[in-house]
């Protein structure tokens, strides 16, 4: 019984794992704005990045967010094309780190729940 009881907590309270931008991926042509729309995020739920050259992904704070510049604080994901990142509890942002591209739309704010119990 106390399996069971463990199985279906581990059920509940699995994370969700989000290709951002759907079918079009990390692009200026998707609407990140409308793509968070409507969906609730938790802390341990995955952000999958896909994109082509010359795109990337940068974690910001709110004001590197809302200038589409880098600070101190920023990191910018491997270049790989396809990143994977947990969201932490709380105000997440992202941008891409070229300001042209990130002023086209390319950047979104994700507040991540705590984890349903």
């Amino acid at each position: 019984m106390l399996v069971l009881m463990i199985y279906c907590v581990a059920i509940s309270t699995a994370a969700v794992t989000y290709k951002v931008g759907d079918e079009e991926g990390w692009d200026p042509v998707v609407s990140m704005e409308s793509w968070t729309k409507g969906k609730t995020f938790f802390a341990g739920d995955v952000l999958e990045f896909i994109y082509d050259d010359p795109y990337d992904v940068a974690v910001v704070n709110k004001t590197a967010h809302d200038d589409c510049s880098l600070n101190d604080a920023s990191i910018v994901l491997e270049r790989t094309g396809d990143n994977k990142y947990t969201l932490p509890f709380g105000a997440n942002y992202f941008i891409d780190s070229h300001p042209d591209i990130c002023a086209l739309g390319l950047k979104m704010a994700i507040d991540a729940k705590a984890p349903p119990t």
